[in-house]
């Protein structure tokens, strides 16, 4: 009878913490739909603009932001946008030449100042190329020379570890 209630007593942890994951995730959602302004519109148009002009999507991101960059360089592909991801680290050792004025760079980083984005956005800078921000911090070395800022809120992780 004490498993079954061990049993019982894990079943409801882990439906709890499902619960609470998502009750997080939903706030965070909701936080960030009020959020949506005039700088979205301007990313949309960039991307938009850069797809007309057969250029690509260049997506950066270093560590999680980088996990999350190639997804969205998946998923841009696989729906008709050219996209691919760009590591910024192999950006700084010789990648940037596969950045070319037709493209435009979506960089994310959550507190935008990874350091290892920096050669990536002055290349942009230099070169007249498109860049857009997510972040969650507007005023950072990254949000501060987007041209586009996709801010998301500050929100804690839905996972304590």
């Amino acid at each position: 009878m004490q498993q079954a209630d061990r049993h019982s007593s894990h079943h409801h942890q882990a439906i709890a913490s499902a619960q609470r994951v998502l009750e997080i995730e939903a706030s965070a959602i909701k936080k960030l739909a009020g959020m949506i302004d005039q700088s979205f519109v301007g990313a949309v148009e960039l991307l938009d603009a850069t797809r007309n002009r057969n250029g690509r999507i260049i997506v950066s991101g270093m560590g999680k932001s980088g996990h999350i960059a190639r997804k969205i360089a998946a998923t841009l592909a696989s729906t008709g946008s050219p996209a691919l991801f760009v590591h910024p680290a192999e950006a700084s050792h010789g990648d940037l030449g596969m950045v070319t004025p037709q493209d435009c760079v979506l960089a994310l980083s959550n507190s935008g100042e990874t350091s290892e984005l920096a050669d990536l956005i002055t290349y942009c800078k230099r070169e007249k190329i498109g860049l857009i921000a997510m972040t969650s911090r507007a005023l950072s070395a990254l949000g501060e020379q987007a041209d586009h800022i996709l801010l998301f809120p500050a929100e804690p992780e839905a996972c304590p570890n």
